[in-house]
Formats: structure tokens, C-alpha cells, sequence
């Protein structure tokens, strides 16, 4: 009840921060997007039922190709659940490389498929068609949305690791207008992709990342696992380089961190991308490291003169 009281006095006197509500073009597009998400999961789950169904006729497609629901492992998927053809005769829809891995794939396709298993496998690729076809309405609604935003999607898919679907999110997200945070710190605050803040005692000790926005963290940090795979970054090599010393998801959070603030000055129009390139942090770290040197060796009482050496 006091709580309440001390609430109801200060929004009475305008003491309460605004809460952030994007325009409702941007709430819309965001709510396309969320849901977009939610298929998205939902056909992952179904393919991971598909796959343990197969499993359990001792049919192990994964372990011999790396996408069973491509165009080659859709048409074996048909084939078995006709029930008719041969192991081999299946494994001759392999197409492109996969085409290496005959013998092996009819092994893989050798199994125990009973009748309740062409059933189940039957709804189960049913239930993925929808999906798809659900996905795909969603998309085209989302490309006449995201229509007065392509400017800034394209300028956002500039930064390494983020695609035209993690553009779309950080737009819906965010929004274009940067000027309802005060900078990009408040912004990387309230989307919580920095650390917590952990004081007692005037010690500050180190804190996990706060829960927040879990449809924008999740494809910051998406893009940030991503970018981490492009060669010749400068995102990459700060990736490897936290990752020694903090581990993968620390890591992957810290780049997330970083993509949220080249975000916010792109949306903000201050400037383009600009990579620093692989070899941004050797350079920053011979600079740190000889300035340390010539600092150690000025308290020891020498004057130091560097010199580049002649190649």
C-alpha cells in the first residue's frame, strides 16, 4: 500500500520516466516479426520429433547429412513413407556432393519402418509443409512492412553477422528514432546486453548480464555468433581474443554488446559501418605494449627514443 501511495504521489508530480513505445507502424512490424519466431521454433521442434521418430526405426539421416529436410533428404522422406522403395533405390535421390555418400546413405536408410512409424512421419511432414507455407505469408506481410525501413536495413546488414531477418528485428526492436535513448550506453542498458552492476562496500564486483528483451538479445547474439565465423573482421578477432580469456558466451554477449552500439550510430545517422579490420587489435596491443616498455624504463632513469627499424 505504501509502495503504491509513494508511486501514485510521484507520477502525480511527473517524476516518472516514460517508458519506451515505438510507433505503431514499428509495433506492428515487431509483432510480424515475434511471430515469425514462434513458427520458426515451432518447425525446429517438429524436425526434432521427425528425427528421434526415425531413430527409433533405426534411421540415422543426420549423422550422414547435414540438412535431412533439403531438397534430397525431403525426397527420401517422401520414399519412406511410401514405404516401396529400396535402401539403395532411396539413396539415389542424393544430389549434388551428397552423391559421395551413396553407400553410406543406403546403410543410413536401411531400417526397421513399420506401419505406425509411416503414420507418424506422415502427420509430422504434413505439420512442416504448413509451417513452411505459414512462414512464407508471414515473410511477404513482413517485406510490405519493413517497405518505408529499407534503407536502414541495408545499412544495418552492413555490420558482419547480421542478415536481412536480424535486420528487420533490429529495427522492430529498436526502432529508427535513436533519440528516445540519450546514448548508445542507455540504449545497450535497456536492451540488457551489458553487465549488471554488482557494488557493496564501494567494491564493484564482476556481474551477469540482466534479463531483458528476449527477442532482441537473442538476435544480437545470433548475429554475434555469426560474425564471429567472418574472416577478416574486426568482430571476429575480438571474439577469439574475449573468448580465451572468458569463455564462448561471454564472449558471443560482448560482440552482442558491440553490434547494439554500431546499431545505434548507424539508426542514428552519425556514420556508416567501418571495419577495423583483423589486424586492428595487434596494432592497439604493440602500441599498449611499448608504450608500457617506455614507461618501465623512464622510472628506471633512462630517455628513451623509439625508432621504427629499417627493413
Amino acid at each position: 500500500m505504501k509502495d503504491s501511495e509513494w508511486l501514485a504521489n510521484l507520477a502525480r508530480h511527473g517524476l516518472i520516466a516514460k517508458s519506451f513505445v515505438p510507433p505503431k507502424p514499428i509495433r506492428q512490424l515487431r509483432d510480424l516479426l515475434r511471430y515469425r519466431r514462434k513458427l520458426v521454433e515451432s518447425r525446429t521442434a517438429e524436425r526434432n520429433r521427425l528425427l528421434k521418430l526415425l531413430e527409433t526405426a533405426n534411421i540415422k539421416l543426420s549423422s550422414v547429412m547435414s540438412n535431412v529436410f533439403g531438397a534430397s533428404g525431403m525426397l527420401m522422406l517422401r520414399a519412406l513413407v511410401e514405404g516401396q522403395a529400396h535402401p539403395n533405390e532411396m539413396a539415389q535421390f542424393a544430389k549434388g556432393q551428397l552423391r559421395q555418400k551413396l553407400e553410406v546413405l543406403a546403410l543410413a536408410l536401411d531400417g526397421r519402418l513399420e506401419d505406425h512409424h509411416r503414420f507418424m512421419l506422415t502427420l509430422q511432414l504434413h505439420r512442416l509443409e504448413a509451417v513452411e507455407a505459414d512462414i512464407a505469408v508471414v515473410d511477404a506481410r513482413i517485406d510490405a512492412a519493413l517497405a518505408p525501413y529499407q534503407e536502414h536495413c541495408q545499412r544495418l546488414q552492413q555490420i558482419p553477422g547480421v542478415s536481412r531477418v536480424l535486420s528487420a528485428v533490429l529495427v522492430a526492436e529498436l526502432g529508427t528514432d535513436m533519440r528516445v535513448f540519450p546514448s548508445a550506453k542507455h540504449a545497450a542498458a535497456w536492451a540488457r546486453v551489458c553487465p549488471g552492476n554488482n557494488e557493496s562496500a564501494g567494491t564493484y564486483k564482476r556481474a551477469p548480464v540482466r534479463k531483458g528483451n528476449v527477442h532482441l538479445r537473442t538476435a544480437l547474439v545470433e548475429a554475434a555468433v555469426a560474425a564471429s565465423r567472418k574472416k577478416g573482421s574486426y568482430l571476429r578477432d575480438k571474439f577469439y581474443q574475449l573468448r580465451a580469456r572468458r569463455g564462448p558466451k561471454p564472449a558471443a554477449m560482448a560482440i552482442a554488446h558491440k553490434i547494439l552500439i554500431m546499431a545505434y550510430h548507424i539508426l542514428s545517422g552519425d556514420a556508416p559501418y567501418r571495419d577495423l579490420g583483423d589486424t586492428y587489435l595487434d596494432g592497439l596491443e604493440k602500441r599498449r605494449s611499448t608504450r608500457g616498455l617506455v614507461r618501465r624504463l623512464e622510472r628506471l632513469g633512462y630517455e628513451v627514443t623509439i625508432e621504427p627499424k629499417v627493413a
